[in-house]
């Protein structure tokens, strides 16, 4: 960080900001807008794509800008980023296709025209930082193929738990210990939970219901736990997580993991319900040496063998501009994908499913995610959580069954379908052999 605000500072004063398009202007994103306008000198937030337009402008004028223009047209964009002006548009093609704009913020949450944005944004070389867990742990890593090749950084984004979770394990590596363990802590985990047994929640803090639920049935925490798992080569100890119901400190849970184990697998990624300090994350780690252990026994940290590393807190939109400097400045993802899918978030019947029913989306009422490795998905054809809205049931199933992609029929033609089976393909040599 102290190196990325210098950088800013001095693009500030050379009257060179980082110049940032944002799509999507929902709860996050005008935190975002905010955050970007009043706080990140040596950056601008020069456009705003939102379905609806006044959701466009409710982001600029709570940030305490309020003139803009609507524009329809590259050119129309084009000419009010040269200008110095502000825009907003229903077509986030502009975005994607405008010059001027060094990166986007992707922050919809959505995997079908997340997707759609994500590859036009990358065939027109623009750098993008996605707050959407639910892409990444999708089709991230095919995603990544296709921004490597064109020469620009995908990353997921400072602020939000999984990319707070890296920095703590790149900070860990780089002090000469090894992490076993990326740990995610939660205050309540519930996987039958819906949007109306949230609504209330939703509604004091100006949420979405179905967002809100995302969390509370652990869908969104399969996600941010999978797309740290696939940058970090790490993998789960079982379907769903072994969760943990811990009410101490995370310090005090180094004695329930067997290091073994987590040696075995490279390193898991988990999370626990209910401890302290919540809700941050944490790393677990080994050293190897006699006489480093000595002395991180006198820094406090215990006899090991593992040692606790914890970041107590994640400020989400606050930090989200701190990455996009990271990826247009130094060319540093927060996080990405280091090779194919290592785990992935499958399907599970929230309630009993009947055939010919169609599956409504993350944090609704039919089903819920959990991370599995990526191994036992692929062998087992199951049918991945960020691809399940929208199809179709072609028999019964029962409540917290894992759906495979026997069960259901497929929309007809949706770019994330075809992704994701590329992925498979360019990844496929990889996984057979990871099965080995």
């Amino acid at each position: 960080m102290f190196i990325v605000d210098t950088a800013l500072k001095a693009r500030a004063e050379a009257g060179k900001p980082v110049k940032v398009g944002m799509i999507g202007a929902g709860f996050m994103g005008r935190g975002i807008a905010n955050q970007i306008a009043n706080s990140v000198p040596g950056m601008e937030l020069v456009a705003i794509f939102n379905r609806n337009l006044d959701g466009a402008k409710r982001a600029y004028t709570e940030a305490g800008i309020e003139t803009f223009q609507v524009v329809k047209t590259v050119a129309e964009l084009e000419a009010s980023v040269a200008q110095g002006n502000y825009a907003v548009t229903d077509d986030a093609m502009l975005l994607c296709r405008a010059e001027g704009i060094d990166a986007l913020i992707e922050v919809t949450g959505t995997i079908e025209f997340g997707a759609e944005v994500v590859l036009e944004a990358i065939a027109h070389k623009k750098h993008i930082v996605l707050m959407n867990a639910e892409l990444d742990g999708t089709i991230g890593p095919i995603l990544k193929v296709y921004a490597d090749r064109a020469g620009v950084i995908l990353s997921a984004c400072d602020g939000d738990q999984p990319g707070v979770e890296m920095n703590l394990y790149r900070f860990v590596k780089s002090i000469g210990l090894t992490p076993l363990l990326c740990g995610n802590i939660k205050g309540l985990q519930d996987p039958y939970r819906n949007p109306t047994t949230q609504e209330g929640f939703a509604k004091k803090w100006g949420q979405q219901a179905h967002m809100v639920t995302s969390f509370a049935d652990g869908s969104k925490i399969s996600f941010e736990q999978a797309i740290v798992a696939n940058a970090t080569g790490m993998k789960v100890a079982k379907r769903g997580m072994l969760g943990y119901d811990f009410k101490g400190h995370v310090d005090e849970m180094t004695g329930l993991y067997d290091v073994d184990q987590l040696k075995e697998l490279g390193g898991i990624v988990d999370y626990v319900v209910g401890s302290k300090p919540g809700p941050g994350v944490f790393v677990f780690a080994t050293h190897d040496d006699p006489k480093q252990q000595h002395y991180l026994n006198l820094y406090k940290l215990g006899e090991g063998p593992l040692y606790s590393f914890y970041t107590p807190y994640h400020l989400c939109h606050f930090e989200v501009p701190l990455s996009v400097a990271r990826v247009v400045l130094f060319r540093d993802a927060v996080m990405a994908p280091i090779a194919g899918p290592v785990v992935d978030v499958i399907t599970v019947a929230k309630i009993d499913l009947k055939a010919g029913e169609t599956l409504d989306g993350i944090g609704y009422y039919m089903t819920y995610g959990q991370c599995e490795n990526s191994t036992v998905v692929q062998a087992e054809n199951l049918l991945p959580m960020g691809l399940a809205e929208g199809c179709r049931l072609k028999r019964d199933l029962s409540k917290d069954q894992a759906l495979t992609y026997d069960d259901v029929e497929l929309p007809p033609n949706r770019l994330s379908d075809k992704l994701r089976a590329e992925q498979n393909a360019y990844f496929a040599p990889a996984a057979v052999l990871a099965a080995v």
